[in-house]
């Protein structure tokens, strides 16, 4: 089995490349990248400012790379030791600062810009302002290809937190100056929050590497992130996004490493992170360099967190009783309870998805008074038309495919010779009947569970759920390039673990089924 499982994931990930690679190429080649300024207003801008944010946001969307003479002539006077190049005349050419750049040709610094990024394939764009409020352009840029982003894409996806951390921040050496050299090291400790033992780390991004709390999943981890690119409309890590908890702030007591107390404070000091500015006041208190924190705990769940709770409890009811219903209606077949089942699975399949949502939301509404649309606190009963709504579709084909197999397996020619060997009923059916219907089944468990964690589109949309259903929508609504291939990536991997994790079952229930013999089935 290990030697298949091992092909299986080889074969997966050549074929997550290529549907990463596939997704890059529908995104940054095939659809109008002018799109994005929906969401980064063009129109704001007029001139040559509109021209250099064009750029720069074709930049920041991942379409090109652009490289201003700014950041150039800022870099090469650093690397000269110097404030600015000359001119042959013994003039200054001005720096950054003025947001100028002078229009003589034959300036210098200027022509080795321009010779330097178009013999590496760049397009140079020079433009003289306008009027007097304008300023010059002077920017090179290049089509970024897909090949690259796709390098980008996986040789980033892991970032381990690492002790060199501290000291590869920009104010790393004013932050020595001022209270001395950080320890490199990583240690077992006791959380002075709550007396759990927690993984510390010094030199790190972040002060708590491993810790335990109350809040669901009750264990958290930032050694290892992964990096699925950023969430343009916020600038935010997307992974970090669909991550952490909503809602509203959940005021707490702190105690300072100092002994100092402070009372209604929102911020989660488990996620401490080093700031190499930080104040004297605040270094005192934490007595270190960790103070930096942008996380706060919060009342509600994560969108994952939301997702998964009404994806899991539905796949449960779906299992439970799916699953019997499905034999009971094999067994009468062709009976009163069997034309009743049939009925309602004839409904699911014919009423569009949307309708019974819909219909669902007004019947637990009108009827029963349960709320349908999510609040901004989060109660149980919010939870109940979502996962019905889930649920009761999933059920219907539970219940056919059950019979199906049931009625399939009941017909069967070792059926018949197990009735002519004596054997009773009861033990037929125990035995052979429901062992053999039940495995194609048990293969989807691990997909239902893990498929959990995608969320439901059109019923967290129906029901403003905070969850994960709506992001790849919304993220296409608003051209965030960064979020859908993330999110397909995301998805991807989740469909080729739960494959997986699917023939293993499988395997482990059909005694017929092996993956032995060099990996290969039987």
């Amino acid at each position: 089995m290990a030697g298949y499982v091992l092909k299986r994931l080889l074969r997966s990930l050549v074929s997550l490349v290529v549907v990463v690679f596939i997704i890059m190429l529908l995104v940054f080649k095939l659809m109008n990248r002018e799109q994005i300024f929906k969401t980064a207003n063009l129109t704001r801008y007029t001139n040559n400012k509109k021209i250099e944010f064009k750029y720069k946001t074709y930049e920041e969307y991942g379409y090109m790379d652009v490289i201003e003479y700014q950041e150039y002539a800022s870099d090469w006077a650093k690397e000269n030791e110097t404030t600015a190049p000359e001119l042959p005349d013994g003039k200054k050419v001005k720096l950054p600062d003025n947001k100028t750049i002078a229009k003589d040709e034959d300036i210098e610094l200027v022509m080795k810009f321009k010779n330097d990024y178009t013999n590496n394939g760049y397009t140079i764009i020079r433009e003289l302002p306008k009027n007097n409020k304008d300023a010059n352009i002077l920017i090179a840029y290049k089509e970024r290809s897909v090949f690259a982003r796709l390098w980008d894409f996986f040789s980033g996806l892991f970032v381990f937190d690492t002790v060199n951390y501290a000291q590869n921040t920009e104010d790393y050496s004013n932050y020595v100056a001022k209270y001395g050299e950080v320890e490199k090291k990583i240690y077992f400790a006791t959380d002075p929050m709550n007396g759990l033992p927690c993984i510390m780390g010094s030199g790190t991004k972040h002060k708590y590497l491993f810790y335990f709390d109350n809040v669901f999943p009750f264990v958290h981890q930032n050694f290892l992130t992964l990096n699925l690119g950023k969430r343009y409309s916020s600038g935010k890590d997307f992974f970090e996004y669909f991550t952490e908890n909503q809602g509203e702030v959940d005021f707490r007591e702190y105690t300072y490493p100092d002994g100092s107390v402070v009372k209604d404070v929102g911020y989660d000091f488990h996620e401490r992170e080093f700031n190499p500015n930080i104040k004297q006041i605040d270094y005192d208190k934490f007595q270190d360099g960790y103070s930096r924190t942008n996380k706060s705990y919060r009342d509600g769940l994560s969108m994952i967190g939301y997702s998964f709770i009404i994806g899991i409890i539905a796949t449960i009811l779906v299992y439970i009783i799916g699953v019997p219903l499905g034999l009971l209606l094999a067994l009468k077949k062709d009976k009163i309870t069997d034309k009743i089942g049939n009925l309602y699975i004839i409904f699911i399949m014919a009423v569009p998805s949307l309708a019974y949502i819909y219909l669902f939301a007004l019947i637990g509404g009108q009827v029963f008074g349960l709320p349908t649309n999510w609040p901004t606190g989060t109660v149980p009963l919010v939870f109940i038309l979502p996962i019905v709504s889930l649920a009761l579709p999933s059920i219907a084909t539970m219940m056919k495919w059950t019979r199906r197999y049931m009625i399939d397996q009941m017909t069967s020619d070792y059926v018949k010779f197990a009735r002519s060997q004596g054997f009773s009923e009861g033990e037929i059916f125990r035995k052979h009947i429901l062992k053999n219907a039940l495995i194609p089944i048990v293969q989807g468990i691990p997909a239902s569970i893990i498929g959990s964690l995608t969320g439901a589109i059109i019923t967290e949309r129906v029901y403003n759920v905070p969850g994960m259903g709506k992001l790849l929508t919304t993220a296409i609504d608003e051209c965030d390039n960064g979020v859908i291939v993330g999110l397909s990536f995301f998805y991807a991997f989740l469909s080729i673990i739960s494959l997986i994790l699917g023939d293993i079952l499988m395997a482990k229930t059909d005694p017929r089924i092996s993956f032995s013999g060099g990996g290969g089935r039987r």
